[in-house]
């Protein structure tokens, strides 16, 4: 059962931010496709028999170093869009991995170090009245996508609400090395959304050329504002078993 609030918390971040205007797109896959696309370390998890890839874009808003407040002004808030999977490691722990990061603020390039898959771009997030519309193209133009939402009202998660939104760590994998970073934040406020536009080539620059097994489901949230990214540890490797067929 995945946990509708942070499961540990951590206590020396490296990054402190919020994470604003977030829509959630998941469409459900054949798990033996998405389980091609992942690290030996890691299997893909599953809910209703199928593996779920979401196209998350959002807004990284104040994002600051530890004992910076967030309260300064000129602190760096740019778009961001994640196409991210479900996982469990070897130990059964749940988590992220990321088939892609698109990023319209070059320093967080950094985050390639541990194997963080940020491509650099042109990124943008608009809205008007209960219409939220993402964008981007990614800076060697081989990948895109054109978003367009309308927000609905609040609601009270489901269990499969909180299963394909709430995770509290990431993986990545970088020379022979995998590694896990843990985050804390508040749980999502999650409202109702409906899609008007899907437009994007993301996925299947990630390797997933399949067509999704059913319609999307979407969700809409205002944000989180106390987002605390812990340091990046590395996991024991080893290999866990291929998911049930």
């Amino acid at each position: 059962m995945v946990a509708r609030e942070a499961e540990q918390r951590v206590r020396l971040p490296a990054l402190r931010a919020g994470w604003l205007t977030q829509t959630f797109v998941h469409r459900p896959f054949r798990p033996e496709a998405v389980q091609a696309l992942l690290p030996e370390e890691l299997v893909v998890d599953e809910y209703d028999g199928a593996a779920w890839v979401g196209l998350t874009p959002l807004v990284m808003a104040d994002v600051r170093l530890p004992g910076v407040p967030a309260a300064l002004p000129g602190l760096p808030t740019f778009a961001e869009t994640n196409l991210r999977t479900y996982v469990r490691c070897r130990d059964g722990r749940d988590g992220l991995w990321f088939l892609s990061l698109e990023v319209a603020f070059p320093l967080m390039l950094a985050a390639r170090a541990i194997g963080a898959p940020y491509n650099p771009g042109s990124l943008s997030v608009s809205t008007d009245g209960d219409t939220v519309a993402y964008s981007g193209t990614r800076g060697n133009g081989d990948a895109s996508y054109r978003v367009l939402v309308r927000r609905g009202d609040p609601i009270e998660p489901t269990e499969r609400d909180v299963w394909l939104t709430s995770r509290w760590r990431a993986y990545t994998r970088r020379l022979g090395v995998l590694w896990e970073t843990p985050v804390e934040h508040e749980p999502w406020p999650l409202a109702h959304a409906t899609v008007e536009v899907l437009e994007e080539t993301l996925t299947t620059a990630a390797g997933l050329g399949e067509a999704p097994l059913g319609e999307p489901v979407v969700h809409f949230s205002e944000g989180v504002r106390h987002v605390r990214l812990g340091l990046p540890m590395p996991c024991v490797p080893g290999r866990v078993s291929s998911p049930a067929s």
